[in-house]
């Protein structure tokens, strides 16, 4: 497809996306409320409408502090690799950058 990178996951820095757990967790608090509700509505069990409040108050509060530990991780990726690009000079010293 035009436009798509092809490149191959498991090399750093060639994924399409960012990972992001803070939204791994939350998908997986909405399946395990999803299943718990599936499984009292195929009669599997008996589940009391109030069941899902404290796994997904739990849920929220785990993508919460997973999404900031990501968060900062990528910060900190982030400002080493820019420590690391830096060889003293401008971008370019050409002087093509007129300001108008």
């Amino acid at each position: 497809m035009p436009g798509h990178d092809t490149a191959v996951p498991g090399r750093r820095g060639e994924w399409r996306h960012e990972f992001r757990p803070g939204r791994l967790v939350l998908g997986a608090t909405g399946l395990a409320v999803a299943a718990l509700y599936a499984g009292d509505a195929a009669g599997s069990w008996e589940t009391p409408w109030y069941a899902a409040l404290p796994l997904l108050c739990a849920g929220l509060v785990l993508a919460g502090m997973a999404g900031w530990i990501g968060y900062r991780a990528r910060r900190r990726r982030a400002a080493r690799a820019a420590s690391s690009d830096s060889s003293g000079a401008p971008a370019s010293t050409s002087g093509s950058q007129a300001i108008r």
